[in-house]
């Protein structure tokens, strides 16, 4: 198993070296390159250049830390096919710095309108169809996660999906701070890791709140049926998460891929938001303490 940390709390004020060297400090040996600005951002080409890579490279190596896995989010399942072209252009260069970097494994989200879902799975597997040589090319893996506000949002679906292209390479992301929204309001986080079986290959921790709880006035969002979409990552135990039954699966199945620390909800106070995260994975998988894996 390796144990990862999302370092969202850092992107915004935080250069690349110095959120290399948080990653290390805070326990970690291994750092998901989430999105920002100084590498890449959400929907953007990668402001990357060999330069960079080099630094990163470096910075790394003196820190201790390795990069599990390179986390574009892009528009390929875009109904607009201009959109769908140039987020293919922008995965084809995330891919090429994903090698340069020496990682083997990249993961994202479906992405599209969830207003459009048959147009939208139609532009994401035109998308594959035209990326997956590629990812083969450059000997990368890639895990997926359905997300809130894309064209799939159920667990059930993602793993169909996945399925669909029946490669090896392609495996499940399941982000716990999602629960709720992969079967509608249930948050059954057992019944989806069953779901995923041998699929699963990433998980994300994190809490949320039950955006279906009150018959839907939990949020009060006004004009209402307005389109938003709410969801939070929080410290485990702020939310309404099963974490104690979530973490037995995960021991049931003798999970053997990435648990990363995906919680956003503190960029203030990030050491202590991993204080308490961390100790929620370390207690709840058995981890020894202070065992850098």
């Amino acid at each position: 198993m390796r144990l990862a940390y999302d370092p969202s709390h850092y992107r915004d004020n935080t250069n690349l070296k110095d959120t290399i060297d948080a990653v290390a400090r805070l326990g970690y040996e291994y750092v998901e390159l989430s999105p920002r600005k100084d590498f890449i951002w959400f929907y953007e080409y990668p402001k990357v250049d060999r330069q960079l890579i080099k630094d990163l490279k470096r910075y790394c190596l003196d820190a201790g830390v390795k990069i599990s896995s390179v986390l574009p989010v892009q528009q390929w399942s875009s109904p607009n096919e201009e959109e769908r072209q140039a987020a293919v252009r922008n995965w084809k260069r995330c891919i090429e710095v994903t090698s340069d970097l020496g990682v083997d494994l990249m993961n994202s989200e479906f992405a599209g309108d969830k207003s459009r879902p048959v147009e939208s799975e139609g532009a994401f597997v035109k998308s594959m169809e035209e990326l997956m040589p590629l990812f083969e090319k450059e000997g990368i893996n890639l895990n997926l996660q359905s997300h809130p506000n894309d064209f799939i949002e159920l667990n059930t679906e993602a793993i169909r999906m996945i399925r669909a292209f029946d490669k090896e390479w392609i495996k499940l992301v399941y982000s716990v701070a999602h629960a709720f929204f992969y079967d509608d309001g249930i948050g059954d986080v057992e019944k989806h890791l069953e779901e995923a079986g041998s699929l699963l290959a990433h998980v994300l921790i994190a809490d949320t709140l039950n955006h279906k709880a009150a018959f839907g006035l939990r949020y009060i969002v006004n004009p209402p049926n307005a389109n938003v979409t709410i969801h939070q990552h929080l410290n485990p135990g702020e939310g309404e998460i099963n974490f104690e039954a979530l973490y037995r699966k995960l021991r049931e199945m003798k999970f053997d891929g990435i648990v990363t620390n995906s919680v956003f909800a503190y960029p203030d106070k990030p050491e202590w938001s991993n204080e308490v995260t961390l100790k929620s994975i370390r207690e709840g998988l058995n981890i020894k303490e202070g065992l850098n894996i």
